[in-house]
């Protein structure tokens, strides 16, 4: 200003600091300035590569498709009216096939490459669905189930290694976390749409997916125009599923990762029955699970780049005693207020996982083996679904639910040591600064 310049230097003040100019009160809310909000969207959402935002929009689309497999025991019973326990069976055989996937890709994907495995992963699920969709005896609804089964998680460790293949070491726990909010936000919005939707008809339920399986792959193989696959090694070529398996680090996370999701499936087994035996009606369920999907809808991008200050070692660490306590207060909650609560408590723990463990497997893979590590990744989740059902409903039924409850704890405190564990073991691996925290 004229003043301050014609002042001496001994009469002239100290230059304060520059501070963002604020925003002026709307309804009497202050209104955080331009700059800080930008600040926030461009660290949650900037510096990722346009490979990944047309994988994160396929991904988002696809799952607003997805209609069928929550709503196949409903189509059995109702649409080809099978009785309950023949629709389980089918619906087991769905399950059987979602064990296989999973290896099928991760070898897929290193040897075909990501683009071509994630494109003609997602048009065979297409086709899958329409056939299960169209079949009316049960050997072939069984065939099919087996089918869509296989192919509805086929893509997912090409997904993960196109990750890793193109986002710096740095940024992948957030690029993953975003991923897993697009899940989050897509299956969230087609639960709602699904159940109006099959009013219409269950025919419209399987076009809609398997349309949306048919956006997804077109849109890999059109808009990634090459493949991400890092070129192969002489060494990498030798690198299969028995000697990823040879490595103790990846089989100890394998380990704590189907620990963990045994744990989180107790949301979709036990939490249901501790309502009911509550006294409480079915609806409650639907509205206290529901909570879960709007918390991660609301805060897991910003959340994800907050902890991303943090070393990952100890946020993994953390978030699992978080989600371990969060189960453990089911035992005392009582009414619907009590239930929501204990959700949004082990939703928050659930966020700060979500980036993290697909990350780590990326950080432990071998160039030229990223597809069958992130395999074997996915196949430790999904066999989750066969353990935790067994375990739950055993302990929960078979002893007590407070012993249930308390083995929650207790789980969430072992995978808080194992993480940290794995955590000084990547350390010294020195597998890359982005996980060795």
């Amino acid at each position: 200003m004229t003043s301050t310049q014609c002042s001496t230097s001994a009469d002239r003040p100290a230059t304060a600091p520059r501070l963002p100019r604020q925003r002026p009160p709307v309804d009497g809310v202050l209104v955080p300035p331009a700059g800080a909000v930008r600040g926030a969207l461009r660290r949650t959402f900037g510096g990722l590569p346009g490979q990944f935002w047309f994988q994160w929009t396929g991904t988002l689309i696809n799952r607003l498709g997805m209609f069928v497999q929550p709503f196949l025991v409903l189509y059995l019973t109702d649409a080809r009216g099978l009785p309950a326990q023949q629709a389980g069976l089918l619906v087991a055989i769905w399950g059987s096939g979602a064990l296989v996937g999973p290896l099928l890709g991760g070898w897929l994907a290193d040897r075909f490459g990501r683009r071509a495995t994630m494109a003609g992963a997602m048009l065979a699920a297409a086709a899958s669905l329409t056939a299960l969709g169209a079949a009316r005896t049960v050997p072939a609804i069984a065939v099919a189930a087996l089918f869509a089964g296989i192919t509805a998680d086929l893509y997912r460790p090409a997904s993960s290694a196109l990750v890793a293949d193109v986002v710096r070491p740095e940024d992948r726990a957030r690029a993953f976390g975003l991923l897993f909010w697009a899940v989050n936000l897509g299956f969230a919005l087609a639960a709602t749409a699904g159940g109006y939707l099959a009013g219409a008809g269950y025919g419209l339920l399987f076009a809609i997916d398997a349309a949306t399986c048919t956006v997804f792959g077109l849109l890999i193989w059109f808009g990634i125009r090459r493949d991400t696959r890092p070129a192969r090694t002489t060494q990498g070529a030798r690198i299969g599923f028995r000697t990823a398996l040879r490595d103790r680090v990846l089989v100890a996370m394998l380990g704590l990762t189907l620990l963990y999701a045994t744990l989180y499936d107790q949301a979709y087994i036990t939490l249901p029955l501790a309502i009911r035996d509550a006294g409480l009606p079915t609806s409650t369920y639907g509205s206290v699970i529901a909570l879960n999907g709007i918390v991660i809808v609301a805060i897991q991008p910003f959340a994800a780049a907050w902890l991303a200050r943090y070393p990952a070692a100890w946020v993994m660490a953390v978030s699992a005693l978080v989600v371990g306590l969060g189960f453990a207060a089911t035992g005392l909650a009582r009414g619907p207020v009590g239930f929501g609560a204990t959700v949004v408590f082990w939703t928050l723990g659930e966020i700060g996982m979500a980036g993290l463990l697909p990350a780590l497997s990326a950080e432990l893979a071998p160039a030229e083996a990223r597809g069958r590590y992130q395999g074997l990744f996915t196949l430790s989740w999904a066999a989750s679904g066969l353990v935790g059902p067994v375990v739950g409903t055993a302990v929960y039924g078979g002893i007590s639910p407070g012993a249930l409850w308390f083995g929650c704890l207790g789980t969430g405190v072992l995978l808080g040591i194992g993480y940290l564990g794995l955590g000084r073991a990547v350390r010294r691996r020195a597998s890359g600064p982005a996980l060795a925290g």
